[in-house]
């Protein structure tokens, strides 16, 4: 009798012991990245296109270098914040409604065009299309028209778009005919003024920088 409870400790830490090999069961764990802003547009644009914006920077810095090389330097700095390649503010949307635009060009597409040349404003257009921001280049003999993407970058939207030449009363949509197709950003470069760059575009320059300014008196609302 004098055993019995010592034989039950005995038990108890026995029991207590035990052990087992099975390792805890590892279920599957699933990362799901949000969906990226750009993602929409480069749904869209061509594969060349994509990568001409991929390579906005580079643009930038060979355009620039030849116009000053060929003795620009003081044009360039007269424009300003247009011609700065880090000069994009936040919140780039521009306000629709009429508005001045001015291009200029910047580097050589060939060794005969010219490495900086500024036109004369003319007349363009923003308005909201369904979920969109469009811009419309009014008169001219090449009027650009796209629509305007928001881009993950903050300080940008992209515009994939086409020209329409001459006589024609509407631009191709974009991606109906790769000559005619334009891929650039979007920037707000000051309060009220914004810049449409296109990197590496088909013809006359390596970059092309369209200005836009407001329109003072704006039309009615119809």
């Amino acid at each position: 009798m004098r055993l019995t409870p010592l034989l039950i400790l005995v038990a108890l830490a026995l029991s207590g012991c035990t052990t087992t090999n099975k390792e805890p069961e590892r279920r599957p764990v699933v990362v799901v990245e949000p969906p990226r802003k750009a993602d929409a547009w480069l749904r869209v644009a061509s594969a060349d296109d994509a990568d001409r914006i991929s390579r906005l920077s580079s643009a930038w810095a060979a355009a620039l270098s030849e116009a000053r090389r060929a003795g620009f330097a003081d044009a360039i700095a007269k424009e300003g914040n247009l011609l700065k390649a880090d000069a994009a503010l936040a919140r780039p949307a521009p306000t629709p409604g009429s508005y001045n635009c001015r291009l200029v060009r910047l580097g050589r597409y060939t060794p005969k065009t010219k490495a900086f040349e500024s036109f004369k404003p003319f007349f363009c257009y923003v308005e909201v299309e369904g979920e969109l921001l469009t811009i419309v280049k009014q008169t001219g003999s090449e009027r650009p028209a796209g629509r305007l993407w928001e881009d993950d970058v903050q300080t940008r939207m992209i515009f994939l778009g086409s020209v329409a030449l001459g006589n024609e009363e509407q631009p191709l949509a974009y991606g109906d005919n790769k000559a005619r197709d334009m891929a650039g950003v979007l920037e707000r470069i000051a309060p009220f003024r914004w810049r449409l760059v296109v990197p590496w575009p088909r013809a006359q320059s390596k970059l092309d920088v369209f200005e836009l300014t407001p329109v003072a008196a704006q039309p009615a609302a119809e």
